[in-house]
């Protein structure tokens, strides 16, 4: 999916691309740990493997981004549930991905963790709370 500077942002901010995760794709650092992930989400829904793998912190990231074609994902949407400080350099970010895989909609709930190296903020890792019994 090309974003053009006046298309709405994936990550649901409701502003521009060009305003919002635009700028972080083309190298700005994220200001907070809520707008790396708002940005890594995006990078997900327009498939900029480049981006996820360099704000993957280097002790836990992949050395590829596995999209298996067939079985891609369709991204729908993103809620940001909380973004919380725990400490100078460290946050966690919960939120809910609704995407479709072969026709069935699905939803990742994940509770992220963050750390701030240099100026920059980096994905670290995530745990993936019970699921409730509401839909």
């Amino acid at each position: 999916m090309k974003q053009t500077a006046k298309s709405a942002c994936p990550c649901g901010s409701e502003r521009p691309y060009a305003e919002c995760c635009g700028p972080l794709h083309d190298g700005a650092a994220a200001p907070d740990a809520a707008a790396l992930m708002r940005s890594r989400y995006s990078a997900y829904v327009l498939a900029i493997e480049a981006y996820l793998l360099s704000t993957w912190h280097p002790s836990t990231r992949p050395t590829q981004i596995d999209p298996d074609g067939a079985l891609a994902p369709q991204w729908l949407s993103l809620q940001v549930r909380r973004h919380v400080t725990t400490g100078p350099e460290t946050a966690i970010v919960e939120f809910v991905a609704r995407y479709r895989v072969g026709g069935r909609a699905q939803r990742l709930h994940e509770v992220s963790h963050f750390v701030q190296q240099a100026g920059r903020w980096y994905y670290v890792d995530g745990e993936f709370p019970a699921a409730t019994s509401s839909k």
